[in-house]
C-alpha cells in the first residue's frame, strides 16, 4: 500500500494488533516483567489477556513495565527512511515514560545515515486508550488525504482536548507505583474507598473518592458529562471510547450504561467502542481500571 506518510506509536496506545494492521499503523511494544529479570514484549511475547490473568493469579505481585529501546524504534523507522516515506511517531506522555526520548534518539541515528528522512516525534501528552484514539485520528487524517505537515499541525491542535476519566478496583497498584500517598492507599484498603481520576495534558489529577464500584463509576460518568457541557461541541466532534482491564463483560456493561445516559441527556450517539487497557498502564492501575477516553476529532463531520 502506497502512503503519503506512515504512523508509528508505542505500545501504550493499546491498539490491538489486528486494528493496528487494519489502519496501517506500526506499534513499537513496551515490555512487561513479573520478576524484574525476564521482560516480555507486549502482544508479541505475552498477550494483554495473559498479562491480566497473571495479575489475578499472582495477587500481591506487582509487575513492572519498561519502555521501548532506541534500537526498537530504529527498527521501526528504518524501512520508511529507506523508502523515503515520512513518519509521524506518537509517544506516551513524557510525564510517565522515557519512550519519546528513545524515539528521538533513534531518529537522530537514522538521520546520520538517511539525512533526508522525515521523522516527526510527537508527545501525545496522554496514554492508554486515549492515546489509541489520538493515533486513530492521525490515521483518519492521513487516509482522508491530509498532508504530512497539515496532519502534524492538527494533531498538535487537538491533543490538549484529550481527557481520561477513570477509576480502579483497588488503590494498591497506584500506591506501589508511587502514584498516590500511602495514607490514601491505607484508607482505601480499610474503607473500600476508591479514587476517581482525571488525566489531562500528561498528568494525573485526583477528582474525588467514593466507596464501592457503582458509586465511583457514576462519578466517572458525571465527569464526562461535565466535560461535554463545558466544551459545548456537537457529539460528532468527539472520539469517545471506553477502556477496561481484565473484565470484558464489565467494560461492555459500562459502555451500555453510558450510551443510555448520553441519550437521556440529549447527546446523539449510537455506539462507543470498547478497548482493553494494556500492560503499560495496567501495571499501575491493577486488573480493574475502567473509564472513558475522549478527544476532539481531527476531522469534524
Amino acid at each position: 500500500m502506497s502512503e503519503t506518510f506512515h504512523i508509528v506509536s508505542d505500545g501504550s496506545c493499546d491498539l490491538s494488533p489486528a486494528l493496528a494492521e487494519e489502519k496501517n499503523i506500526t506499534i513499537v511494544p513496551f515490555y512487561v516483567s513479573f520478576d524484574d529479570e525476564h521482560y516480555l514484549k507486549e502482544n508479541i511475547d505475552i498477550t494483554v489477556r495473559a498479562f491480566y490473568q497473571q495479575m489475578i493469579d499472582k495477587k500481591g505481585v506487582f509487575p513492572k513495565s519498561s519502555m521501548p529501546s532506541v534500537s526498537d524504534y530504529e527498527e521501526a523507522f528504518l524501512p520508511f527512511a529507506k523508502a523515503g516515506t515520512p513518519v509521524i511517531c506518537i509517544c506516551i506522555t513524557t510525564k510517565f515514560s522515557g519512550s519519546m526520548q528513545s524515539a528521538l534518539n533513534a531518529r537522530s541515528l537514522i538521520l546520520e545515515h538517511y539525512p533526508k528522512a522525515q521523522i516527526t516525534v510527537i508527545d501525545a501528552t496522554v496514554n492508554t486508550v486515549l492515546q489509541g484514539q489520538y493515533v486513530l485520528e492521525a490515521a483518519a487524517l492521513r487516509d482522508s488525504g491530509a498532508g504530512y505537515q497539515e496532519t502534524i499541525d492538527r494533531l498538535e491542535q487537538i491533543k490538549s482536548t484529550g481527557r481520561i476519566f477513570f477509576t480502579v478496583g483497588t488503590m494498591e497498584y497506584l500506591k506501589h507505583g508511587g502514584r498516590i500517598g500511602k495514607v490514601a492507599a491505607l484508607a482505601g484498603g480499610i474503607l473500600d474507598i476508591r479514587p476517581i481520576i482525571t488525566l489531562k495534558e500528561g498528568e494525573i489529577f485526583p477528582s474525588g473518592i467514593d466507596r464501592g464500584r457503582k458509586r465511583t463509576l457514576q462519578k466517572v460518568t458525571e465527569l464526562l458529562l461535565e466535560y461535554l457541557k463545558e466544551k459545548n461541541l456537537p457529539m460528532e466532534c468527539y472520539s469517545l471510547a471506553v477502556g477496561y482491564g481484565y473484565d470484558v463483560e464489565e467494560g461492555a456493561a459500562f459502555r451500555d450504561h453510558a450510551l443510555a445516559v448520553l441519550k437521556e441527556k440529549g447527546y446523539g450517539i449510537d455506539e462507543i467502542p470498547v478497548y482493553q487497557i494494556g500492560a503499560t498502564i495496567g501495571v499501575h492501575t491493577g486488573p480493574y481500571p475502567l473509564g472513558f477516553g475522549i478527544i476532539e476529532k481531527g476531522i469534524h463531520a
